[in-house]
């Protein structure tokens, strides 16, 4: 038999919901079955699926220990470096400059090398994080971006953080925006562009289109261009919507794509540049709360920017003008 005593961060939970993070290798039909078995129990008695777990309630699991994690599991995160670029940090969050060439999270190539990996070694090192505590919490990231961008990611360090900062992303009061350099000169100086895209999960790529069409979602991207410099431009983008690749694909469909991105882009146009990768920032991130922020309401009306961008020096400097 196996314990776990409700903390700060586990309560207001769904018991199901509790359970599933708290015991990650019990598959969730053998979890729903031993709720009904009753080898489930929570303060001794009869735990339902919807049960709200509180602050200091015991859940009591009677099943086989194959399905908890080792010491060696719940620590896996000190294989990551513990470098970390940190723009601003308090009791309840980090916000961390990733930099490019950096995955968020796990992907296809199992590397422990990854942002959330080092936050979570950073915590633990400060002994803001101890995983033997959490039953069912661990630091984790409100939003991502891809490998080959830079910019702004948020990490919420407890539970409370974390559902705030999803519900003001969902509601869009906070608001990003993201330097980039486009191949050519747009014919408007500022436009917010609508258009349809489709994602390609196998592909790990996205399409756009004028018309909505089948698995299509509505994407609005919103632009200023700052500056236009000889073949290129530096915009500044303020993502309406946010999908997947938004902003290198919606501005390849206009017939501007993203300097040294080779995926949406053409390599002929990238060639000789010395980008082979995106030139894309996600730099400035804004709190603005139409609603109440809770235990972050502190961050209303404040505006966190990064001020090293490599890409944005090269371009004022005129080092792209020759090319």
């Amino acid at each position: 038999m196996r314990e776990f005593i409700i903390g700060p961060n586990d309560s207001g939970q769904r018991a199901d919901k509790f359970l599933t993070k708290a015991v990650p290798s019990l598959p969730r039909p053998l979890l729903y079955k031993y709720l009904r078995m009753k080898r489930i129990k929570c303060n001794g008695k009869r735990c339902e699926i919807s049960t709200q777990l509180q602050e200091g309630d015991v859940i009591q699991l009677y099943i086989n220990d194959e399905f908890f994690l080792n010491a060696d599991d719940r620590h896996a995160f000190l294989a990551a470096p513990s470098s970390l670029g940190i723009l601003y940090e308090d009791e309840n969050l980090l916000l961390l400059t990733k930099p490019a060439g950096l995955v968020v999270h796990e992907d296809s190539g199992n590397s422990a090398d990854t942002l959330i990996n080092r936050v979570q070694r950073y915590l633990f090192e400060k002994g803001e994080y101890d995983p033997e505590r959490e039953n069912s919490f661990a630091p984790a990231l409100c939003n991502r971006i891809d490998r080959n961008t830079q910019g702004i990611v948020i990490a919420a360090k407890n539970a409370e953080a974390l559902r705030i900062l999803n519900q003001k992303i969902k509601d869009r009061e906070l608001h990003k925006y993201y330097l980039c350099i486009l191949h050519g000169s747009l014919p408007k100086k500022q436009d917010t562009l609508s258009a349809f895209l489709r994602k390609d999960s196998a592909a790990n790529r996205v399409e756009i289109f004028d018309r909505m069409l089948p698995g299509c979602k509505t994407i609005i991207t919103k632009y200023r261009i700052l500056q236009t410099r000889g073949r290129f431009s530096l915009a500044e983008v303020e993502l309406i919507t946010g999908r997947t690749h938004q902003i290198r694909a919606h501005f390849a469909h206009i017939g501007h794509p993203l300097l040294g991105d080779g995926k949406y882009g053409f390599q002929k146009d990238n060639r000789g540049t010395g980008f082979s990768s995106q030139a894309l920032c996600a730099y400035k991130l804004s709190f603005d709360f139409s609603t109440g922020g809770g235990i972050l309401q502190y961050l209303n009306g404040k505006t966190f920017e990064i001020r090293d961008i490599p890409f944005r020096d090269d371009f004022l400097s005129g080092k792209l003008d020759r090319l």
